[in-house]
């Protein structure tokens, strides 16, 4: 039994959320609180095999691990083929730790609580397929997978209040307008995406990304009469890039994410920010980078720069915000800006001889694949933390808040700080370590940048504190006095496991820097 658990490993987390969306689906959906508990224990399945993988998973054996092979599509050429490696494993395990948490935020759902339960399900299966597949039309299933819950879930669940009018007059609820923008943006960069995985799948034969690997990056053969290999090769880059850019989100493509995240539910908020947008990261070092290493050397300047506008623009827009979710939206550009600026570093140097900026790329690659899981598990504690003060006081205004909320509800007041420094990048916290190794390793490759970047770091602290003071200091807010502030004992059961990982990051990161190194190094070459 457990040889065939160990051989068929990958399949089993990926599709064990599907088999307890079939438990889900023969539950009565008048029996709310059966749905949400078997929700909860089938999702917990998927982390205990992705523990399984972690736990047999050799960070020292370069290449792909646990890989499951079969056909699938033959008259394309593509089949069903999954692997793992040192990028790909601390994802998985990010994913499953947070769709239990998702799903017991969400036991406060109560409209339509089996399709909410079924759509997130769902969700979990198509963000696990992003980070297994090894071939190029199975990863873009996957990811095309994940799409359509989302917008489900924004769309049907998202916030009550507001209306938002198109340019045509018409009057539309808020949350339906986030959705919209959420499928048009991600629509329009799953074209892209669609476009290159045509263009590797046709002229180099192959939709398998281990023999893309292999043939794709020497590949010089002329395919199309009127085009070279290197104007194809072109276009497939600056498709994949602006499909991943739209996804991170990058500026100028971030201005889906602040909507989607004010309108989603709690629960869609801390998946959208914890695993969604790391898809995008994920595509730059799984399929950008390898594939097209020349295309994104050239292409570094010009994503260190965006990256850097994503850091301060982010920084000082989310300064500037007086709704509480919507600062926390924003600092997800801030912070996924220092990912890509650590993946701008990583494109300038791959193969490059200088052993001195070889090494500045690997410190700067592992803290960007640390700093997605860091961030995947800070952002997630702050959107749940604002669900939390929102449920009691039904506004996010920080105005209206007012402050004093600490002296009321003390216990969500100490984790309000502690995941904010963590989000701040607080020494001996998650966020120092990444964010750190991310700067160390761009200075010496794009120091100007770097530097300019540290704007938004100064901005970062001035934002966390501006929401920090109008949650919890000052004088007490009478408007609060009678109401049940404090969190309960479920609220503070979805947190805790966060802020364990958070401190465990930021005081001993090698547990998860060691999954890392080796496959960082083999990608920078």
């Amino acid at each position: 039994m457990t040889d065939f658990v160990i051989q068929n490993l990958l399949t089993l987390i990926l599709f064990s959320p599907i088999l307890g969306m079939l438990v889900v689906l023969f539950i009565p959906g008048e029996l709310k609180q059966l749905i949400r508990k078997a929700t909860f224990i089938v999702s917990l399945i998927p982390l205990v095999l992705s523990i399984m993988l972690w736990v047999n998973y050799d960070p020292t054996i370069v290449g792909f691990q646990f890989e499951e092979q079969a056909q699938w599509y033959t008259a394309i050429n593509s089949s069903y083929h999954v692997g793992v490696d040192g990028i790909s494993v601390p994802m998985i395990l990010l994913t499953t730790v947070l769709v239990p948490i998702g799903v017991l935020a969400s036991f406060n759902v109560e409209d339509r609580v089996k399709s909410y339960m079924l759509l997130f399900l769902m969700l979990e299966t198509g963000m696990l397929g992003v980070f297994m597949a090894l071939d190029l039309i199975v990863f873009f299933v996957f990811w095309e997978i994940g799409l359509v819950p989302m917008y489900l879930l924004i769309n049907i669940w998202g916030s009550a209040k507001g209306e938002r009018e198109f340019s045509s007059g018409k009057k539309v609820p808020a949350r339906q307008y986030a959705s919209y923008k959420f499928f048009v943006y991600t629509l329009a960069g799953s074209l892209g995406l669609l476009l290159a995985v045509q263009i590797l799948g046709i002229v180099a034969g192959s939709f398998d990304l281990v023999t893309l690997l292999e043939i794709w990056p020497q590949f010089d053969k002329d395919i199309f009469a009127n085009f070279s290999i290197n104007s194809v090769r072109t276009v497939a880059f600056w498709a994949f890039v602006i499909a991943f850019a739209i996804k991170v989100p990058l500026w100028p493509f971030h201005t889906w994410l602040p909507d989607a995240h004010t309108e989603a539910p709690t629960a869609g908020s801390m998946i959208l920010a914890g695993v969604l947008l790391k898809l995008g990261a994920y595509g730059f070092l799984r399929l950008v980078l390898p594939l097209f290493p020349a295309e994104a050397q050239a292409a570094a300047p010009i994503l260190a720069f965006l990256a850097m506008l994503a850091i301060v623009l982010g920084a000082l827009s989310a300064y500037g915000q007086t709704d509480f979710k919507r600062l926390v939206a924003y600092s997800s550009v801030n912070h996924m800006g220092f990912v890509v600026l650590g993946i701008a570093a990583a494109a300038m140097v791959i193969g490059n001889d200088d052993p001195a900026l070889r090494l500045s790329g690997t410190i700067a690659t592992t803290g960007v694949v640390l700093q997605m899981f860091n961030h995947g598990i800070s952002a997630a504690a702050m959107f749940f933390l604002v669900g939390v003060v929102y449920d009691r006081a039904h506004t996010r205004n920080l105005d209206e808040l007012g402050g004093g909320i600490w002296q009321l509800a003390p216990v969500y007041g100490g984790i309000l700080i502690f995941s904010s420094m963590a989000s701040l990048g607080l020494p001996g916290l998650s966020g120092f370590v990444s964010e750190f190794a991310i700067v160390r390793g761009s200075w010496p490759i794009f120091s100007a940048m770097t530097a300019l970047s540290m704007i938004g770091l100064f901005f970062t602290g001035a934002y966390i504190l501006k929401a920090i003071r109008y949650v919890l200091h000052g004088p007490i807010n009478n408007r609060w006095v009678d109401h049940n502030m404090e969190m309960s004992f479920r609220e503070k059961v979805i947190v805790a496991p966060l802020i364990i990982l958070m401190l465990i990051v930021g005081v001993w990161p090698w547990w998860i820097t060691f999954m890392i190194n080796e496959t960082v190094k083999t990608l920078i070459g």
